[in-house]
């Protein structure tokens, strides 16, 4: 299993079990998520409660939750929503910090495409929720989410770059 961290504070942010498509010529990757339930789990070991005396107010009080896979796997945290006056500053502190940490052929491809990824997501400014890694680090990378027209799942996009691939 491959796992991929964010290049800048170590944090897990995604796995190879949620697929990715570049783009941006490999700038951004965007995957797929996906509505999930967890919590309450509901087993029928074939008895009868109301021919035992029970009720329905007997067991355990599990509340099932709905959450979106890749949130909750990788315990991402939510955060306030940019305006493009911040969205600018964070993109340009987030690319002085991420070049020096890439190597000579990943920094050209970067510095070449990092201005079209930006402008796609100006774009989508006012429909991405913005998530940071567990740790909440200020100077870590952003991971975006948005509703594609007509889809009921959420999209989100990675930096490419700013990943780490590490073999579980």
């Amino acid at each position: 299993m491959l796992v991929y961290q964010d290049l800048l504070t170590g944090d897990e942010l995604l796995s190879d079990s949620f697929p990715y498509k570049e783009l941006c010529n490999g700038v951004l990757w965007e995957v797929e998520g996906k509505w999930v339930v967890t919590g309450a789990v509901d087993v029928d070991i074939g008895a009868n409660p109301s021919a035992e005396g029970g009720g329905e107010d007997e067991g355990v009080d599990d509340a099932a939750v709905k959450v979106v896979d890749i949130v909750d796997t990788f315990r991402l945290q939510e955060q306030p929503p940019f305006d493009k006056k911040q969205f600018v500053a964070f993109m340009k502190k987030y690319i002085k910090l991420l070049t020096p940490k890439l190597d000579a052929e990943n920094q050209e491809v970067f510095k070449k495409n990092i201005e079209a990824a930006t402008k796609f997501l100006l774009s989508k400014l006012s429909d991405l929720q913005f998530f940071v890694g567990e740790s909440m680090h200020d100077d870590g990378t952003l991971v975006f989410a948005y509703y594609k027209e007509g889809a009921a799942d959420p999209t989100f996009l990675y930096f490419g770059h700013g990943l780490k691939e590490i073999k579980c």
